[in-house]
């Protein structure tokens, strides 16, 4: 992994940062010289692994447990990690959970209140906390990683769909809001991804069990991997960013394959 200094004195909080797309984006923003704060809610052995190494990149990195759909929980989060690290500059919301592919008659109210809780409510809570600090800053940045799923709005994932719908109005209205204080938000829209979500996702709804099988069918010749994510918002909170607020940038490939 490259590294460079363009965002050294600054910290980042990843939610959902200890694995997939989550780690992915918390290693290239320490390559970038930023200093990280992991949130995990369940699987504290990655999200140590993912602090280690960026520690082994030369950055300073910490693991906090807390379920973001909470909003004491969130509280209790973004103070330890301002204690720690005295800022938070960068903001990526990446924590998601899929839906289980039902109808909306044959949805589980408590399953759709959920999905809606982590896609729309910990985004709003944690931006809510965030971002009396972050306006202090010369710069901050907000990056909401959404999904490609909002541009069909398909058949049996209304809370999924739902959710990330929420999220993408939150983010355009931060990005309205918070221009004045020189504070960029944008949303990054990944289509399939090779994850363990993904993986779980192809094998339910196609059957298969090894998804570099798709390769073929898919843009590029590949199914799209979490640091093909994770280097738009390297981009979008870098200084070659500097006059993008208020956009979406879909990482599907140009729409084939399952994007």
């Amino acid at each position: 992994m490259t590294v460079n200094g363009g965002l050294t004195g600054r910290v980042a909080l990843v939610t959902g940062g200890g694995r997939g797309i989550g780690r992915a984006i918390s290693l290239g923003l320490a390559a970038d010289g930023a200093d990280v704060a992991v949130n995990y809610a369940r699987d504290e052995e990655s999200a140590l692994k993912t602090v280690t190494e960026i520690e082994q990149i030369g950055r300073r990195a910490r693991a906090y447990q807390a379920s973001v759909d909470s909003w004491e929980e969130c509280q209790h989060l973004v103070s330890e990690v301002l204690s720690d690290f005295g800022q938070i500059g960068i903001f990526v919301n990446n924590a998601g959970i899929a839906s289980r592919g039902k109808t909306v008659v044959h949805t589980d109210p408590e399953e759709f209140e959920r999905v809606m809780r982590i896609h729309a409510f910990a985004p709003h809570y944690l931006a809510k906390l965030i971002l009396p600090d972050m306006r202090e800053q010369e710069r901050g940045d907000i990056v909401v990683i959404s999904s490609v799923a909002t541009l069909q709005n398909a058949a049996g994932g209304a809370p999924y769909n739902m959710g990330k719908a929420a999220l993408d109005a939150l983010a355009i209205t931060l990005a309205n809001e918070e221009r004045k204080n020189n504070i960029h938000v944008n949303i990054v829209a990944p289509g399939l991804v090779d994850t363990e979500m993904g993986r779980r996702l192809v094998k339910g709804a196609a059957g298969v069990d090894d998804i570099t099988k798709l390769n073929p069918m898919m843009p590029f010749g590949r199914v799209c991997q979490p640091e093909d994510v994770a280097n738009v918002v390297r981009f979008l909170v870098s200084e070659r960013a500097g006059y993008l607020t208020g956009e979406r940038l879909n990482v599907h490939g140009g729409g084939g394959g399952f994007g």
